[in-house]
């Protein structure tokens, strides 16, 4: 989910940049460029990768196969779509519904009913102040390729979508040299940026945590950005699936490391979701390094993170 984006603290000159819009977001593109050139080829097949996933996974495009299957309820899909949503479900059985997809309709009764840079940061509509139900029930058939919804639900893939591109095309990027991906505060390295780490800042009200990543990903999940009004009422984009709207927690921002993108991006919003005593306690028991920003403005680190 899209939060504060990281900031990649790098003075170094050798660097290959690229930046690009997609999936609602800015994604920036660093190679080491020192014994590998100029990476623009790589660069152009990586920003076409990410804008093919979009035309797969946004709910806001009409032809997507995610739209499509929202609009069915049932599909024939492709094989990353398959995959993102077996992600996505798994996520809900191991985070005990925190991570939930078929939150889709409460992000709609909530406002959330078109690409963020379209929505008006204040209405007068009161519709869907209640909420929508969430925990519908999603069917995988890996054998004939199909995915079927329960009747009333739809599913959004949001981070796990773009945590699943950012996994998949810094592996590509990667054969060009040591390199970053960061979609919006989903980030990925592989490769060490000369003989150390790659130093990503985290932004808490405090100031800036840098973070040093030799390997693995980073995603944050914050309920201080991408923020509106309706009917006079604050709303933001994280969903409480056990109530339909947007959370209520005494945390505001969770960064998380962990090997893939998709992961961090799972576990950030299941411990925001969590609240701060029950987030402190599971990132310790399973060892999950992690920046806690609470409400009144402390941040927290946990899961070995020193």
């Amino acid at each position: 989910m899209t939060a504060a984006a990281p900031a990649l603290g790098i003075r170094r000159t050798n660097l290959a940049r690229h930046a690009f819009g997609a999936m609602g977001t800015d994604v920036v593109l660093l190679v080491d460029r020192e014994g590998s050139g100029h990476p623009g080829a790589a660069f152009g097949t990586v920003e076409a990768e990410f804008h093919r996933l979009e035309g797969l996974f946004s709910r806001f495009r009409e032809d997507s196969e995610l739209a499509i299957l929202n609009r069915d309820g049932v599909i024939v899909a492709s094989a990353e779509l398959l995959d993102v949503v077996e992600l996505a479900i798994a996520a809900r059985d191991r985070t005990g519904g925190r991570f939930d997809p078929t939150v889709h309709d409460a992000l709609v009764a909530a406002g959330y009913d078109r690409s963020f840079e379209t929505l008006p940061p204040e209405t007068e509509d009161a519709a869907g102040l209640e909420g929508a139900p969430c925990e519908g029930r999603v069917v995988v058939d890996r054998t004939r390729g199909v995915i079927e919804l329960e009747p009333g639900f739809r599913l959004d893939l949001g981070g796990v979508a773009k945590g699943y591109a950012v996994d998949r095309v810094v592996f590509r990027l990667s054969e060009t040299g040591p390199c970053v991906v960061n979609a919006g505060g989903d980030l990925a390295v592989r490769g060490l940026l000369g003989s150390g780490p790659w130093p990503v800042g985290v932004e808490t009200p405090g100031g800036m945590i840098t973070l040093a990543l030799s390997h693995g990903a980073m995603a944050t999940s914050g309920r201080n950005r991408r923020r509106w009004r309706r009917a006079g009422e604050e709303r933001h984009h994280l969903i409480d699936p056990s109530t339909g709207r947007p959370s209520r927690t005494d945390l505001v921002q969770v960064t998380v490391i962990a090997a893939s993108a998709v992961e961090a991006e799972i576990q950030a919003k299941s411990l925001l979701l969590a609240g701060e005593e029950h987030a402190l306690r599971e990132a310790e028991e399973i060892g999950m390094p992690c920046v806690l920003v609470t409400a009144d403005g402390r941040a927290l680190r946990a899961g070995g993170l020193a």
